[in-house]
């Protein structure tokens, strides 16, 4: 299904929900502009069949940053699925819309190579079932290690205080998975959207508690090298001592 650079900098980042409708393009196309507006060009690679994160790139204004695109559901006999699915030599950060009810095996080439997944949540039953089922098989299915603390979740479209949040936090400790930012139901992404920017591209007054979300996402992606040293250190520990015997030594015999 993907094939992606082996190049240690990339910081490949999956947003993964086999449920429709959860928000993995919103989460895409902002954490997209955000890194686009740092200066560098960001690669967002759309697997939806909706194609929704292509969309919003086709209505994106031509004077924003840069992102570049990649339709990955779509597929020609013009040319191998390698080089359609080729990611710029200079791209640093790529984000992969997944899309909805995929197989065991694309789950686990999907994530393969990731150094950060993202599974956004909604607070209804539905979807906190869909969630569970969606995280025990990254865990069991594409074997993502706990220690590699690169599984994460985003709590969507929310409203606090009321009981469907609280349940949908319950659930999210109950995993022991680390919840990086709890985005509220706010029309500001409806509007992102429909005009193809992000949240940081919007007026700042009237954005700013929606955008510190986004950021508190970022900051936690950004962290991923120092997350995979301590995953290879917390390995390092894991493992049992080496006894080596020295071959000049000589057992020692009683005398006779």
């Amino acid at each position: 299904m993907l094939a992606t650079p082996q190049r240690d900098n990339l910081n490949k980042i999956v947003i993964l929900n086999p449920k429709g409708g959860c928000g993995k393009s919103t989460l895409a196309t902002n954490l997209a502009a955000l890194y686009a507006r740092g200066g560098e060009t960001p690669a967002v690679m759309d697997f939806d069949v909706q194609g929704s994160t292509m969309g919003w790139l086709d209505r994106r204004p031509a004077d924003l940053p840069k992102i570049h695109g990649i339709a990955a559901y779509k597929k020609t006999m013009q040319a191998t699925r390698s080089w359609q699915l080729r990611v710029p030599n200079d791209t640093v950060n790529l984000l992969v819309d997944s899309p909805a009810s995929i197989t065991h095996d694309d789950l686990r080439e999907l994530t393969r190579d990731s150094t950060s997944i993202l599974v956004p949540v909604l607070p209804s039953s539905m979807d906190i079932h869909a969630a569970s089922r969606c995280i025990a098989d990254l865990l069991l299915v594409a074997k993502v290690d706990r220690r590699d603390r690169k599984l994460a979740v985003v709590a969507n479209r929310t409203r606090k205080n009321t009981k469907s949040f609280s349940k949908l936090m319950r659930f999210l400790d109950s995993l022991g998975i680390p919840i990086i930012a709890v985005l509220r139901d706010s029309q500001n992404y409806v509007h992102a959207a429909e005009k193809g920017v992000g949240l940081c591209e919007m007026q700042p007054s009237r954005v700013r508690q929606d955008v510190e979300q986004i950021e508190k996402i970022v900051r936690w992606l950004d962290a991923w090298p120092d997350r995979r040293r301590g995953a290879s250190e917390a390995r390092s520990l894991d493992r049992p001592p080496v006894v080596r015997r020295s071959i000049l030594r000589r057992p020692q015999f009683g005398s006779a």
